[in-house]
């Protein structure tokens, strides 16, 4: 089963400066509408090749646009023995909805 998280408990824990990372599963041209302060993004096809990246023992909460990309992400790094892994309930539509700030991509 699927760990989730409310978009209140995340605005928590960033606000608490807690050790999370929030990765963003959404294509690039997406990530431009605006993104979680924060967030890195990793299309949700690259995963299986960049799992090396994603640390074991930090919580990983994973977004999307709605909230199914991501969980779909989240089943996959739990199938790959991921432990500490959450999809964002409701994805961005839930943060932006529940008036949590919006942010520009990171570039690299």
């Amino acid at each position: 089963m699927i760990k989730e998280i409310e978009t209140t408990e995340l605005a928590e824990l960033k606000e608490q400066g807690s050790a999370v990372r929030v990765i963003d599963v959404r294509q690039p041209a997406e990530l431009q509408s605006g993104v979680i302060p924060g967030a890195e993004g990793l299309p949700m096809h690259t995963i299986p090749l960049r799992m090396s990246e994603l640390e074991r023992d930090v919580k990983l909460i994973l977004v999307c646009r709605s909230g199914a990309r991501s969980a779909q992400a989240c089943m996959y790094l739990m199938q790959q023995g991921y432990e500490n892994v959450f999809n964002l309930r409701g994805g961005m539509m839930a943060w932006h909805g529940n008036g949590h700030e919006i942010g520009l991509p990171q570039t690299a």
